[in-house]
């Protein structure tokens, strides 16, 4: 009685020998049962051979005889179901499947205002320079904005260099969330908002940078995060 992969190899064999002439390598052996590694085949084989299906001639290279084949198979092993990824073919010459571009699933122009310091705060937001498109699934209701982030102050909450963030307009937020700050109405800066007592402290995600706090009066929320670009 055979298991299902030995009878599979068992027959890729005997059909590889009757059109070639010379049983197959291990690497195409591994490839057509869609095993991860050459150890799998070679206890297989073992199997085979143990059970009188395969003979292998001893001292020829990829030498394997079927002895005779089989359509008696065990009953099909109970096992977790093993990672199986989609492969995108190779061929990149037109739009790959399922992607879809940002005019097609519904998209908005945003504006995106200069480059906003994730490590030290610099002048207030500038004048709009540029629009850039991002996908109405990852905006809810308000206005939005976006920015360039520039530093490394908040690297541990995911938020790199060269980032942009979109950020949702108000003047509200909550502890903890992530937000723009207005520090002294000329200075703009993206920081974890904490509230000590009676005072704001802008907090950074990177040990190398020191929180600082700030009476409320100094401090103004301009909007929260909400979306993430990056391009690579």
């Amino acid at each position: 009685m055979l298991t299902t992969k030995q009878h599979e190899l068992l027959v890729f064999i005997d059909k590889h020998l009757r059109e070639t002439g010379c049983s197959p390598s291990f690497e195409e052996m591994k490839e057509a049962l869609d095993l991860r590694s050459k150890s799998g085949i070679h206890r297989l084989i073992t199997a085979l051979e143990e059970r009188g299906f395969l003979r292998r001639h001893k001292h020829r290279a990829r030498a394997l005889e079927v002895v005779r084949l089989s359509d008696d198979l065990a009953p099909p092993e109970r096992s977790l179901p093993r990672f199986a990824p989609n492969v995108i073919q190779g061929n990149f010459s037109g739009k790959l499947p399922g992607v879809r571009a940002a005019s097609e699933v519904g998209a908005v122009s945003l504006p995106l205002y200069g480059r906003i310091a994730a490590g030290l705060p610099i002048e207030a937001l500038r004048d709009e320079a540029e629009q850039v498109d991002v996908p109405l699934a990852l905006l809810g209701n308000g206005d939005h904005f976006a920015l360039k982030v520039d530093g490394d102050s908040m690297v541990e909450a995911g938020i790199l260099d060269g980032d942009i963030v979109v950020i949702r307009k108000g003047d509200t937020a909550e502890n903890g969330q992530i937000i723009v700050a207005l520090v002294d109405e000329n200075e703009v800066t993206l920081k974890r908002l904490r509230r000590r007592g009676n005072s704001i402290a802008l907090e950074p995600a990177n040990v190398r940078y020191e929180t600082k706090i700030y009476p409320p009066e100094r401090v103004r929320v301009q909007g929260k995060l909400v979306a993430l670009l990056r391009r690579y």
